[in-house]
C-alpha cells in the first residue's frame, strides 16, 4: 500500500498556516509530510514563499510521529552545501530522526536572486553530483575537506547529528538525474507518473527503495469552483519540467500560461469532491511504481475543508488502493 503525505506548500501559504495545517494533516492521518523550498512563488497570485527551513523546525515541534521532508532543496547556488548539511542535521536532530533530505538541481525561479548565472543541465549536474558528496561527508562526522571544480569544503565539522544519518532522496526526472538519484540517494523523487524514470532508478541500483511523487488537487463540494481555482493558481504546472526549471520569474510563468485553459489544468488536477477521482490519479502513480505520494490541497484558504474531507473520504479510499 501506498503511503499517502501532505504537501506544505509554501507559495501559496503563510508561515503560521503551514506549521498549523501539518498538525492537523497528522491528526488527519496523513502518513508524512513535505514541504516546498522556495524564494518565489510560482505565480504572483499564489501571494506567499517563507523560508522552508525555519517552518520546518517549528513543524518538528508542532508534530510528534509524521517523518518531514524538504520537497526539494537545491544545494548548488541559493544555498553552499555545506549550509544544506548543517540544516539537515539540525532538523534530523529536532525531528528526532523524521527527517529526510529531498535534492534536486532546481529551477532558475529561486536560484537566480543570488546574481548567479542561470547554468546549463549539464552543468547543474555536475554542480549536483558535488554538492551531494561534500553533503554526505558532513553527515559522516569529523572534520571534513572537499575540492572540487565548483565546490570547496575547509576544515568543516557537524557539531549536532542525529544517531543516524538524515536519508537523502533525489529528485530525477529523465535517465541522467535518474542515474545521480541511483548513485547517491536513498529514495527518488520524480514528479510525473513516469515508469521509466522509476526504472533507470531500479536499475541504477535503486531497486527496492522508496520512490515519492505528488500530486495536485483542488477539493471542493463546488466542482466549478475548484476548476475555477485550480486554473488561477496552478495554471502555471502545464508548462513542462524543461521550461519550469528555466524561467526567471512569476511574471514570466504566467506570460507561458496565457493560453492555458481551465480544461488543460483539470486534465491532470482533479477538481471538486469525488475522492474516486482521486484515488485513480494515485492509482497512476502506483502502477508506475510509486512508493510514497504527497497530495497538495491547491488554495490556502481551503485547507481545512479538505482535513475534514480527507479524515472522512479520502485517506480511507486511499487506503483501499
Amino acid at each position: 500500500m501506498a503511503e499517502i503525505g501532505y504537501t506544505m506548500m509554501c507559495e501559496q501559504t503563510s508561515p503560521g498556516q503551514l506549521v498549523r495545517d501539518v498538525a492537523t494533516a497528522e491528526r488527519a492521518g496523513f502518513d508524512y509530510a513535505v514541504i516546498s523550498d522556495h524564494y518565489f512563488p510560482w505565480l504572483e497570485e499564489m501571494g506567499h514563499s517563507p523560508y522552508a527551513w525555519t517552518v520546518l523546525g517549528a513543524a518538528a515541534q508542532a508534530t510528534d510521529r509524521l517523518p518531514l521532508m524538504t520537497y526539494v532543496t537545491c544545494p548548488i547556488m541559493r544555498y553552499h552545501p555545506a549550509v544544506v548539511a548543517q540544516k539537515a542535521a539540525t532538523m534530523g536532530v529536532l525531528s528526532k530522526g523524521r527527517f529526510t533530505l529531498g535534492l534536486g538541481s532546481g529551477e532558475n525561479l529561486n536560484e537566480h536572486v543570488v546574481g548567479h548565472a542561470w547554468p546549463s543541465v549539464d552543468t547543474r549536474h555536475l554542480m549536483f553530483r558535488e554538492a551531494i558528496e561534500i553533503i554526505q561527508r558532513l553527515f559522516g562526522g569529523g572534520y571534513r575537506e572537499y575540492r572540487g571544480e565548483f565546490f570547496d569544503l575547509d576544515s568543516a565539522k557537524l557539531y549536532d547529528l542525529p544517531e543516524r544519518p538524515v536519508p537523502l532522496a533525489i529528485a530525477a526526472s529523465g535517465p541522467r538525474s535518474a542515474e545521480i538519484a541511483a548513485e547517491y540517494g536513498d529514495a527518488l523523487v520524480a514528479t510525473e507518473p513516469d515508469a521509466d524514470v522509476v526504472d533507470a532508478f531500479a536499475a541504477g541500483g535503486g531497486r527496492g527503495k522508496p520512490v515519492y511523487g505528488q500530486l495536485a488537487i483542488a477539493y471542493d463540494t463546488d466542482a466549478a469552483a475548484a476548476r475555477e481555482r485550480a486554473h488561477r493558481l496552478w495554471r502555471w504546472s502545464t508548462a513542462g519540467w524543461k521550461v519550469m526549471a528555466e524561467l526567471p520569474g512569476p511574471v514570466n510563468f504566467a506570460a507561458s500560461a496565457e493560453s492555458v485553459t481551465p480544461d488543460d489544468v483539470a486534465a491532470t488536477v482533479p477538481c471538486g469532491s469525488d475522492a474516486g477521482a482521486v484515488v485513480e490519479a494515485v492509482r497512476a502513480y502506483v502502477d508506475a511504481g510509486f512508493t510514497h505520494i504527497a497530495l497538495v490541497q491547491i488554495g490556502a484558504d481551503h485547507q481545512d475543508a479538505f482535513f475534514d474531507w480527507a479524515k472522512s473520504d479520502l485517506l480511507p479510499a486511499l487506503r483501499e488502493l
